[in-house]
């Protein structure tokens, strides 16, 4: 891994490359997007980009594996790194964009720091930025090897929607089929496909959504909530989605991606989602319920109404196929004709958590930090703790 001469080096300026690295990659994403404009608008999400969480998640993720080379100098974070694969790969990311990144880091780390910025300093921190690419880029080849279209395509292809309800006022859920004829894609319940779209002023852009519903359908599934932006731009593709995709349109998707997947096993299961992280949480249970599975399963979901819970017959209906499930649902604002729903936030302290729990969450990073310190709590290790984040991946950002 790390060498030890650079190792030194990075300890010894962490906590100055630290301090500075949100500006730091404010100005790389100012020169970047300077020389290469059609990554703006083709390829990074321009929503994200102006709230400013993918400079956030970037500045997480150096500092995290940086921190983590110099702490486990023998090891390195696979989890994390999976997880920004995942992502990289169903947006078709390519080996030789990691050298374009590199010119602009680089670049805006000289111009940030300074004088701070000695050889041995640029060599120690190129040596932690290849580190960390290269080993991206293992995991995405690895990754596109395993579709039919392997490449820096994403292995995307046409889809056609072929059915299109509208779950709540704000989610739509769409049916898809290949438009190519060629059969689906394997996937495992709880990954996620990219969905490219062009937008009005000819952008071409790209949100991921998780798959509802368990292999071996002759369709694809996905469940779309519109984003009302509030102090930020509303949601670009979702609004586009819900305004002008109809039975009939066809879609731009990947191949299917993502490392929050369930594994086949045997033992208790906590599911806890809110709000539209619900999705994957249906893909599992209807997994579970179509292999017969035995052990206790722990249903937990957050929301602001039951109107506004999106495929709730579909959560209870699966749950209601398991030999052992437990349904709990939190709304802040319940409804008459719900009299088994809780009200507020999420409180696990009245619900059982069976010894060796395996827990999946998914929903928005305030609540899934909420959960998993709940779980520990009650005696679940963090090691059986997994979680996915819709966007930005700040949990990282927020713990460097």
């Amino acid at each position: 891994m790390l060498s030890e001469q650079s190792a030194a080096t990075v300890r010894a300026t962490l906590p100055a490359v630290g301090a500075a690295v949100g500006e730091i990659t404010a100005r790389f994403y100012d020169r970047l997007f300077a020389a290469h404009p059609e990554l703006l608008r083709d390829l990074f999400n321009r929503g994200n980009q102006a709230a400013g969480t993918q400079r956030q998640a970037l500045a997480g993720s150096i500092a995290a594996f940086a921190t983590y080379l110099v702490e486990h100098p023998e090891d390195r974070p696979d989890a994390m790194l999976d997880r920004i694969a995942h992502k990289h790969a169903s947006l078709g990311i390519a080996p030789e964009q990691y050298a374009v990144v590199h010119e602009h880091l680089f670049a805006a780390i000289a111009e940030i720091l300074g004088d701070a910025v000695t050889p041995e300093v640029a060599a120690a921190w190129d040596e932690v930025y290849w580190l960390m690419a290269n080993a991206l880029i293992a995991i995405e080849r690895r990754l596109y090897a395993q579709h039919e279209n392997p490449g820096d395509t994403g292995g995307r292809r046409p889809w056609q929607v072929v059915e299109r309800v509208d779950e709540t006022p704000d989610v739509a859920s769409f049916r898809l089929r290949p438009a190519d004829g060629r059969p689906l894609p394997d996937f495992r319940p709880g990954q996620y496909v990219s969905v490219r779209v062009e937008l009005p002023d000819g952008a071409h852009q790209t949100r991921q959504y998780s798959l509802v519903g368990a292999p071996g359908s002759p369709e694809l599934r996905i469940a779309v909530k519109r984003v009302h932006g509030g102090t930020t731009p509303d949601g670009e593709v979702s609004n586009h989605l819900h305004a002008r995709v109809r039975e009939g349109s066809v879609l731009e998707l990947s191949a299917p991606y993502g490392d929050l997947v369930l594994e086949a096993t045997d033992v208790p299961l906590l599911l806890a989602s809110a709000g539209i992280g619900v999705t994957p949480m249906i893909a599992m249970l209807e997994q579970l319920a179509l292999t017969g599975h035995r052990a206790p399963v722990t249903v937990v979901h957050a929301d602001r109404s039951p109107a506004e819970h999106a495929l709730r017959a579909d959560h209870e209906a699966y749950a209601a196929k398991l030999a052992d499930a437990a349904v709990h649902f939190w709304y802040e604002h319940p409804e008459p004709g719900h009299p088994a729903d809780r009200t507020g936030l999420v409180d696990l302290t009245g619900v059982p958590v069976s010894a060796g729990t395996r827990a999946y969450l998914c929903g928005p990073l305030p609540f899934m930090r909420a959960v998993r310190t709940q779980l520990i709590e009650k005696g679940v290790a963090p090691a059986d703790i997994h979680y996915e984040v819709f966007g930005p991946d700040l949990w990282l950002a927020r713990e460097s």
